[in-house]
């Protein structure tokens, strides 16, 4: 058996009784940081009586296959990640892909979620949404994952690193709009906790203070047709943000054309009319 643990996202209290349990009772313990995973058990007050792993992004490849071999041998594997759920931008996808292709049971024990808690504080519209984890980290790269998204219509949900919040906060202003409503979560459920409302632009100034912490970020999706209207200059202007957040003019005139609604030609010809 398979055990996908989550483990609180801040306070320890939040950890589920199960967890305790779980960890206390597993053959192998498979944790993406083998001190964190002592502090864990410390807080819980139990003690591991079966062996430790580590299982990291770096050596996911590596172990997969030996802890696959230990679950067909019967041995019951507990995975844990730093906070959360394991497989959510996290540790566990490989493991479990490969733990069901040999047939074994795959089971979780429910966990603090930073999505699912974002979401719920962020005061946005909740019955339909969308989770797209990490944005790329170059900034071309950032641009094109955002301008794909600037007609989706769920509100949208992001993990960020405390460094780079305002380059994504930036480049979700130039994707989505000055106003687009956002909520910058921080530090959820720890002493420090901060949620910050308010639309892109003055999130961009705020962050450009600079951020500490775990940052997730909830995006208001967008009003159906209202992505970018279609008069020239908008469009023009709509292109050269794009251009300057490091796409190239052809992919930066294709993303506008989605976003208004038009021919890419049309786009194309109201950008070069004065070349």
């Amino acid at each position: 058996m398979l055990v996908l643990a989550g483990t609180p996202i801040g306070q320890v209290g939040d950890a589920p009784p199960r967890l305790a349990q779980e960890l206390a009772a597993a053959d192998v313990v498979a944790a993406e940081d083998t001190r964190r995973l002592r502090r864990l058990v410390t807080d819980l007050g139990i003690e591991l009586s079966g062996r430790v792993v580590s299982y990291f992004e770096g050596n996911e490849a590596a172990r997969t296959p030996s802890l696959v071999e230990a679950l067909v041998g019967g041995e019951r594997v507990v995975l844990v990640t730093d906070a959360g759920m394991p497989s959510v931008s996290d540790p566990g996808y490989r493991l479990v892909a490969a733990a069901v292709e040999a047939g074994v049971n795959v089971t979780a024990v429910p966990g603090p979620s930073a999505v699912l808690t974002a979401l719920a504080v962020s005061g946005l519209p909740v019955d339909r949404f969308c989770f797209e984890g990490f944005l790329p980290r170059k900034a071309g790269e950032r641009a094109r994952r955002l301008a794909d998204l600037a007609t989706e219509q769920r509100t949208m949900v992001f993990f960020e690193a405390p460094h780079r919040t305002e380059a994504a906060l930036t480049a979700m202003r130039d994707a989505f709009g000055d106003e687009r409503a956002a909520v910058v979560c921080r530090e959820l459920t720890k002493t420090h906790e901060e949620v910050r409302r308010d639309g892109l632009a003055a999130l961009v100034d705020w962050a450009a203070e600079g951020v500490r912490g775990e940052v997730t970020i909830v995006v208001s999706g967008a009003t159906p047709g209202a992505a970018v209207p279609s008069d020239p200059e908008s469009l023009r202007a709509a292109v050269a943000a794009l251009e300057e957040s490091g796409m190239r003019r052809k992919e930066a005139i294709a993303a506008v054309a989605v976003q208004a609604g038009l021919p890419k030609r049309d786009v194309y010809q109201v950008v070069h009319i004065d070349e």
